[in-house]
């Protein structure tokens, strides 16, 4: 008798323990719960801990509560000027009502991914085909990403979604297009080098024509300056020979002489003089002074 109470007890002690684990579950910090009664929801509001249940009726889901990324693949896409262009883009989003992203998707995360990535490929048709070629590449992507990102946030919010950051990673020309567009930027910029020689050009024959315009003013200022000093010292030059004219005549009448020997004497010349005429005065001793200084007209100094 005894033995059988003991195994009802312990019959009884294995179903409160039964259903005391299925009326306990908890809730992470990473995790957003939903309370199902028999199906239908009827409570989302859990906060991370441990939370009770009806056994049998009540069941949990579970969902990842973190902010999740969705990397779409690359798309090609048209701008205003008919071009293509290849965008590399992700999303960063997270469940922001639980039960309604429960109704909407059914809890499931690949079906939601499939949603936004539809919503993420419209944005971009629709923010890219409204601009150019220079401005989704560098002028206005941080426009169209603030623009995508409110957008999809009133789109995604039907399903219980939040966007938390909608990011383009790369925008690319294809191959056929970069072609074109590299050689067009190549012709722009040699048209400016070529503008900016002839600038340079023009600027230093500016430049050399007044160096010139100066230099000629130089060396005319110099020239008169030479002049000037050159007439002056002419003038002392000219006092200083018919000073020492008058001290002593027939020895200037020497000097001259030897002076003019050694400068015709230097030089390899062929000259054809009368032994007797007067340049060869000096070596004649038949000569007197007096003769060869009113024969050679030296009888007046003038300067060299």
């Amino acid at each position: 008798m005894m033995s059988k109470s003991f195994s009802i007890l312990a019959g009884l002690l294995a179903l409160l323990l039964v259903i005391g684990s299925q009326s306990v579950f908890t809730v992470s910090e990473r995790e957003r719960a939903l309370l199902l009664w028999l199906g239908k929801i009827e409570r989302s509001d859990f906060e991370p801990g441990l939370h009770f249940k009806v056994p049998f009726f009540n069941s949990v889901r579970k969902f990842d509560g973190r902010i999740l990324t969705l990397d779409a693949e690359t798309e090609r896409y048209l701008t205003v000027e008919k071009k293509n262009v290849l965008v590399d883009s992700f999303m960063m989003w997270r469940i922001g009502d639980v039960a309604q992203y429960y109704r909407s998707m059914g809890g499931d995360e690949s079906r939601a991914a499939l949603r936004l990535s539809q919503i993420i490929r419209a944005d971009l048709r629709s923010e890219f085909g409204r601009r150019t070629v220079q401005e989704v590449i560098s002028g206005e992507r941080s426009l169209i990403m603030e623009q995508m990102q409110r957008r999809a946030n009133k789109e995604a919010e039907a399903f219980g979604i939040t966007i938390a950051d909608v990011r383009i990673k790369r925008v690319d020309l294809p191959k056929d297009v970069s072609s074109s567009v590299y050689a067009r930027m190549e012709a722009e910029r040699e048209r400016v080098a070529k503008e900016l020689r002839s600038q340079g050009a023009e600027t230093a024959e500016r430049i050399r024509s007044e160096a010139d315009r100066q230099r000629t003013i130089i060396l005319a200022n110099a020239q008169k300056e030479a002049e000037n000093i050159r007439g002056a010292g002419d003038a002392i030059a000219t006092d200083i020979y018919a000073e020492t004219f008058d001290q002593d005549p027939e020895f200037y009448a020497l000097y001259r002489s030897l002076a003019a020997y050694q400068k015709v004497f230097s030089q390899e010349s062929l000259l054809l003089l009368e032994p007797k005429g007067e340049f060869f005065r000096f070596f004649n001793p038949k000569l007197g002074l007096e003769e060869a200084e009113s024969n050679s007209g030296l009888a007046t100094p003038e300067p060299e």
